[in-house]
């Protein structure tokens, strides 16, 4: 737990961080006790991606608007951000509701990167840009050049480039089942080309059961 106790020592407000961490379910359960971190979410995912963009315009001087894009997209999306979050175990010190922890809240990708841009914004209320960028060079990307040489595109990306060098429909995706709550669902998705199915995905929205899916058509079809 120590990048969360060097997370926490670093606050001047503690209130804030314990802000960052407050989820709606558990504010609706503890009426007039905290507001949620929903605000502080709203403010993050603005400071991170200001901060993502001005990190690889200065490192990739020679790079085109479409690879700094790109290379944008796959650091800040839902995947990345999560993982960012495990390493300081954040979904330990949620304040979630009983029902959100019995669905598995504490280990949910999209809440996990809510909560971690909730933190961001937190970071910079407390600390001011300059501590905020530093947090995010240093905790979130310092593995930057690695990740530029990583495939930038994402699976959905290239397997329609995939169907289009071979001359085939554009892929078409469908809901194929959604288990569970409203607040917590999973959903599987096909991908299918010219009336056949292609792949299978599954994830905690339709979004990443779909680049789950085409993840798979390629897996199965390169």
């Amino acid at each position: 737990m120590k990048s969360f106790n060097e997370l926490k020592k670093s606050f001047k407000d503690a209130k804030l961080l314990n802000t960052a961490l407050t989820h709606r379910s558990w504010v609706n359960e503890h009426k007039n006790q905290n507001r949620s971190n929903e605000r502080l979410e709203f403010l993050g995912d603005a400071i991170l991606e200001y901060v993502v963009s001005d990190l690889i315009y200065v490192q990739f001087p020679e790079k085109e608007e479409g690879f700094l894009t790109a290379l944008r997209a796959r650091i800040v999306n839902t995947e990345s951000l999560s993982e960012a979050s495990e390493k300081f175990a954040l979904g330990k010190f949620l304040l979630l509701s009983k029902g959100e922890e019995d669905t598995g809240g504490r280990s949910n990708h999209s809440l996990l990167a809510d909560t971690l841009e909730a933190v961001i914004g937190a970071v910079y209320l407390d600390q001011g840009l300059v501590s905020c960028k530093n947090f995010i060079k240093e905790k979130i990307i310092p593995n930057l050049e690695e990740i530029s040489k990583e495939p930038l595109k994402d699976p959905k990306s290239l397997f329609q480039e995939y169907v289009q060098a071979k001359g085939l429909s554009t892929p078409k995706y469908q809901v194929i089942k959604e288990v569970g709550p409203d607040h917590d669902k999973t959903f599987t998705l096909d991908v299918t080309v010219d009336g056949n199915t292609m792949g299978t995905g599954t994830g905690k929205s339709k979004s990443e059961a779909a680049q789950n899916a085409a993840k798979d058509a390629l897996e199965k079809n390169l």
